[in-house]
């Protein structure tokens, strides 16, 4: 059987998924802007498109998100006629539609049934347009429609779709019925044989400090420093949080760019605005122990979850991140904000603790009582790690569900 893949980002979340379904014995392509020509990844041909044309600069702005994912869909339908020509007829195509790519691929090949990757559905609710009211949209009956028109990507591709896919329940409840009961929820699935304690993990900072286990190490991730994943809540915190603990090392690890949400004010950064801000409440000394490590290899974020002693998520009502899946893997004791994705994960002096996102003092105050507290963390972080493997092991549980799922959507 021929499989096609679309992601943006090949391979994204079908890391795993693509070389299972080349184990099985299909032929299993990718058409990605990734390459410039035709190569292998772990057995999946990777098929190069071009995108060949910018986004209009007086589009209105309402219309920009829309026309930039047509854009993407009309380069890949255009390279996908070409390689229909030389024999590529998938069977079933499998798409992370999030960019636009696959909105005409059932135009090319009406008869292969495709899945799609069902990562959020834009809600205009107060809850999560107004979560944050340093952020508020002012205008929320034009935010409606704003909304309703970034929601159009979504809406095309579900009347080509035959079935979708969703890492939690949270991110599929925001899609609407009809679709939402024909989307399955099942997680990308976390690597626990690779993520998982280990005693003698060593984090390096620089030639002059590294971090073990037996140092107070407070971890903080995101994939980009920014205000939806609860950069500006942590680093408000942070001067007291430094106060209470004199001996721990703050390790804070993410980019400088924007992954979501508003883009800070032209020549700034929301990691620079944030630490301006606090930064006159830190004396040197304290300020000394806060390590920016931008982004890493993975073998180091690996380390930095094996010696967290306290990690941190905080998050807007949004996708769950990767990384406090891991955390947990690693046995880390974790410390989250009370938010709707976040609940699934994490039940409140069970995996983890929880606290309200926007209470600094509460951050603060729960975190020294974990920190002062070895067997509690010791406690959670087991309990996290068993509950990872229970509900999101890769190999036991998420990859051989997303195979049936495969198999299923083939079926229809």
């Amino acid at each position: 059987m021929q499989i096609l893949i679309i992601h943006q980002n090949f391979p994204g979340q079908y890391k795993h998924l693509a070389p299972a379904l080349v184990e099985q014995g299909h032929q299993v392509f990718s058409l990605t802007p990734k390459v410039e020509k035709r190569t292998v990844w772990k057995g999946v041909q990777l098929l190069p498109y071009k995108i060949s044309r910018a986004s209009s600069k007086e589009i209105h702005p309402w219309l920009a998100d829309l026309e930039t994912k047509v854009i993407r869909a009309d380069a890949c339908y255009r390279q996908a006629l070409a390689w229909k020509e030389k024999g590529l007829n998938p069977d079933v195509i499998l798409a992370h539609h999030g960019w636009g790519e696959p909105m005409f691929l059932k135009d090319v090949w009406p008869d292969a049934k495709m899945g799609i990757y069902c990562e959020l559905y834009h809600l205009d609710s107060g809850e999560s347009v107004n979560f944050d009211p340093e952020f508020e949209t002012k205008d929320l009956r034009s935010n409606a429609l704003r909304l309703r028109l970034r929601n159009l990507n979504n809406t095309l591709h579900f009347e080509a779709a035959d079935a979708g896919i969703s890492p939690t329940e949270f991110q599929a409840s925001t899609f609407p019925e009809p679709f939402r009961s024909d989307i399955s929820v099942i997680h990308d699935g976390i690597d626990t044989e690779l993520v998982k304690p280990n005693p003698d993990a060593v984090l390096k900072i620089s030639d002059d400090l590294s971090l073990t286990r037996d140092d107070e190490v407070i971890t903080f991730i995101n994939r980009n420093l920014e205000p939806y994943r609860g950069y500006h809540a942590f680093m408000r915190a942070l001067p007291k949080l430094l106060k209470a603990r004199p001996n721990a090392q703050v390790v804070l690890l993410g980019g400088d760019e924007v992954s979501y949400g508003s883009k800070p004010p032209a020549g700034k950064t929301w990691k620079q605005i944030y630490i301006d801000e606090v930064r006159d409440q830190i004396s040197d000394e304290d300020w000394a122990r806060v390590h920016y490590l931008g982004r890493v290899p993975y073998d180091t974020f690996l380390a930095m979850m094996q010696v967290s002693r306290l990690h941190i998520y905080l998050t807007y009502p949004f996708v769950l991140s990767w990384s406090l899946l891991e955390a947990m893997s690693a046995e880390a004791a974790i410390l989250a904000s009370d938010t709707a994705p976040v609940l699934e994960a994490i039940r409140d002096d069970e995996t983890g603790m929880l606290t309200d996102f926007f209470d600094g003092d509460a951050l603060v105050e729960k975190a020294n009582a974990l920190l002062e507290d070895p067997d509690k963390r010791a406690r959670l972080g087991k309990a996290a790690r068993e509950f990872v493997l229970k509900t999101y092991d890769l190999k036991t549980h998420c990859l051989p569900t997303q195979l049936e799922w495969v198999a299923k959507l083939t079926a229809k």
